[in-house]
């Protein structure tokens, strides 16, 4: 007779509060019509998009005390406080990439005797990601990118994303407007450009190639997504190969100063490693024909490709302004010479219930026969951070990043 497992939702406690959740009510459903020997509880939680008593009317036990429970599923970084010794815990750590500000989380992990599977790394063979949430930064990173042109120019008002009951409703919001002759750029090919591509479409505005976008005036606006092969080269004069650029970020150079003359509203959705080169230098804003207005930054990287992203903007205040001379944060909307930034770096928040939902799906297809059963693939162990109190093998590099904080366990 199988053991019965015991899965505990959890309340989401990181400040500025998430509203999304990893088991919504329907797919919850899901899970236990296919495994008999799981029981689900939930934790009950004021600010979750899907409420209390919607997860009462699907016949769910909702409890606080989730301590008889084997397997503790979130969404963000759990309050240290309310972590229970010799759980399994399942939610994003960011602890793996050595985030400083997460190092006591991992310390009280292992001295807590916990196992930890952090959803970044659930992949399968071929090392793709099988959960993630990036497709839904784009949706919304695009839609905030048109609220702020809106804002900018007075032409269109938008409301703030997360007022919106799902991406329906944001959706129906957007195909009021009517945009004048601009040129919008996206770069990246991943699930986040595709998000954002997702979202301008729905204005049924014309495509257009990079060469075009670079040479053509239209009097109607247009949109362009690039590749890498478009914003970089190779140092040595070699033919670009997308490989090659993976695995030597270094050996390549930015071509993406061209499209800063021709874009008005750009959204950066591309992936980017730290040794990859940077997009633009602050002089290249400071150059008189540098037309970019508004840089939705989905990506969101600190130190990174695009200088103005000094900091993360947050959904209760997206938008700040950049001084192209000065460099400088400024106050958004004021001076219209000033590039409008927006650095949003939890965007699927302002679409929980249709992000949670997608996540959700994308557990239950892709993890949770690893989780609940055998695991014949790997899938749950390349993701475990820590197994009973230990960091696992390919995670040992950590090692030094305990240690750095008087590690409360040897």
């Amino acid at each position: 007779m199988k053991k019965k497992i015991r899965v505990g939702v959890l309340r989401e406690t990181k400040n500025p509060p998430d509203r999304r959740v990893a088991i919504p009510p329907q797919i919850g459903l899901r899970i236990l019509d296919k495994y008999s020997d799981v029981s689900i509880y939930i934790q009950p939680s004021d600010i979750r998009c899907f409420s209390d008593a919607e997860y009462r009317q699907q016949g769910y036990f909702l409890t606080e005390d989730l301590r008889d429970c084997d397997i503790l599923i979130g969404v963000k970084e759990i309050y240290i406080p309310t972590l229970i010794p010799n759980k399994t815990y399942l939610f994003f750590s960011h602890t793996a990439k050595k985030q400083p500000y997460n190092r006591e989380l991992l310390q009280q992990i292992i001295k807590k005797n916990i196992t930890l599977i952090d959803y970044e790394y659930l992949t399968n063979n071929n090392h793709q990601r099988l959960v993630a949430f990036g497709h839904w930064a784009g949706v919304v990173g695009a839609y905030k990118a048109l609220r702020a042109r809106g804002v900018r120019t007075d032409f269109f008002d938008l409301p703030p994303a997360g007022s919106c009951h799902d991406m329906g409703g944001m959706y129906k919001h957007l195909k009021t407007i009517q945009l004048k002759p601009i040129k919008i750029l996206i770069t990246g090919g991943g699930r986040v450009a595709m998000g954002a591509m997702q979202t301008i479409r729905t204005l049924n505005i014309k495509e257009v190639s990079p060469k075009d976008f670079l040479n053509k005036n239209y009097d109607e606006p247009v949109v362009c997504r690039i590749d890498p092969q478009y914003y970089v080269e190779r140092k040595d004069g070699r033919a670009f190969d997308l490989q090659d650029f993976f695995e030597y970020p270094e050996m390549y150079k930015s071509t993406f100063k061209p499209f800063t003359k021709v874009t008005d509203l750009y959204i950066a959705c591309h992936f980017w490693d730290p040794k990859s080169p940077k997009f633009l230098t602050q002089d290249d804003y400071k150059e008189d024909d540098f037309k970019i207005s508004v840089i939705a930054d989905v990506s969101c990287d600190l130190n990174g490709p695009i200088p103005s992203t000094l900091r993360p903007s947050t959904i209760a205040s997206s938008f700040y302004g950049y001084d192209r001379y000065s460099g400088e944060e400024t106050i958004p909307f004021v001076d219209r010479r000033n590039v409008t930034v927006m650095a949003v770096d939890n965007l699927p928040g302002e679409l929980p219930r249709d992000s949670s939902i997608d996540f959700g799906n994308a557990l239950f297809e892709n993890v949770y026969d690893a989780l609940f059963g055998d695991d014949p693939e790997g899938i749950v162990e390349r993701a475990t951070i820590v197994k009973d109190g230990k960091l696992t093998p390919p995670f040992a590099y950590l090692e030094d990043y305990l240690k750095n904080e008087n590690i409360l366990k040897v």
